[in-house]
C-alpha cells in the first residue's frame, strides 16, 4: 500500500508572507482555451525502451544514480464496463534520459525495478501516483517508498490545478498533448507518437517537481 514519504520526502511549507505572496500567481484556474493557447512542450531527449531483462538491469543501474525521477504508467484503456487491464508501461525520467519499461513484453516484473520503486532515497514524482502504484503492485508485490504526488503538493498551498496538463500550464507555461492517452499501450511495437507521449508525461513530472522545489514546496536537490 502507498505510504506517506518519510523524512526528507516530506514537502516543505512556506514559512513567511513573502513566500506566500510569491505563490499567489499560481492560485488561479486555467480553462481549456487558455491551455490550448500555450506553446506545446514535449520531451525531445533520449528515450530507451526496455523490452528484456538485461536492458531492465542496465536501466535500473542508471536510474539508481538519480535523486529525483519523474514517474508515470500507461494502461490499455477499457471501453467495456467491468473490464480493466494491468499497467503496460512504467516510465521513469532521470536528468539525462527517459526509460520506458514495456511490462507487456518482459517475461516477468524485474526485481531491480521493484527495488527501485521501493527505494526511500530516490524521489519518484508524479500525479495520482497511488493508483499507478496499486496497479503495479497487482503485478508484483513490493513495498513502495519515496513517492511524491504532485497533486498533493498543489493542494497543500491551494493551487487549484492538480492534473499533469494543468500543472504544466500553471507552473511551466507549456501545453502537453494528451492525444495518445486512449491508445493501445499493450501493443508490442509502440508508435513514435506513443513513445513521445509516454516519455513526456514522465519528463514533465520531474520538471514539475523541480518547479515545486524552486518555490520551496519540495526538498531541493542536494
Amino acid at each position: 500500500m502507498l505510504r506517506p514519504d518519510p523524512g526528507a520526502m516530506t514537502p516543505l511549507t512556506p514559512n513567511h508572507d513573502r513566500e506566500m505572496d510569491h505563490l499567489e500567481q499560481y492560485k488561479r484556474k486555467f480553462d481549456g482555451e487558455e491551455i490550448n493557447g500555450l506553446p506545446l512542450g514535449s520531451f525531445d531527449g533520449e528515450v530507451r525502451l526496455v523490452v528484456d531483462l538485461r536492458a531492465a538491469a542496465a536501466a535500473v543501474r542508471s536510474l539508481r544514480r538519480e535523486k529525483v525521477l519523474g514517474f508515470d504508467t500507461e494502461t490499455r484503456p477499457s471501453f467495456r464496463k467491468g473490464r480493466s487491464y494491468d499497467p503496460s508501461l512504467v516510465q521513469l525520467a532521470g536528468s539525462r534520459r527517459v526509460y520506458i519499461f514495456q511490462l507487456s513484453r518482459l517475461p516477468r516484473f524485474p526485481q531491480g525495478l521493484a527495488d527501485l520503486l521501493a527505494a526511500r532515497d530516490i524521489v519518484k514524482a508524479g500525479v495520482s501516483v497511488r493508483d499507478d502504484v496499486l496497479g503495479l503492485q497487482r503485478l508484483y508485490a513490493f513495498a513502495d517508498a519515496g513517492f511524491m504526488d504532485l497533486g498533493d503538493l498543489a493542494r497543500q498551498v491551494d493551487i487549484p490545478t492538480h492534473g499533469l496538463r494543468n500543472l504544466a500550464a500553471n507552473l511551466l507555461g507549456i501545453r502537453i498533448s494528451k492525444s495518445a492517452r486512449c491508445t493501445n499501450w499493450s501493443r508490442p511495437e509502440l508508435s513514435t507518437k506513443q513513445v513521445r507521449y509516454a516519455a513526456t508525461d514522465a519528463w514533465i513530472s520531474r520538471e514539475l517537481y523541480l518547479a515545486f522545489s524552486r518555490l520551496g514546496l519540495a526538498p531541493a536537490l542536494g
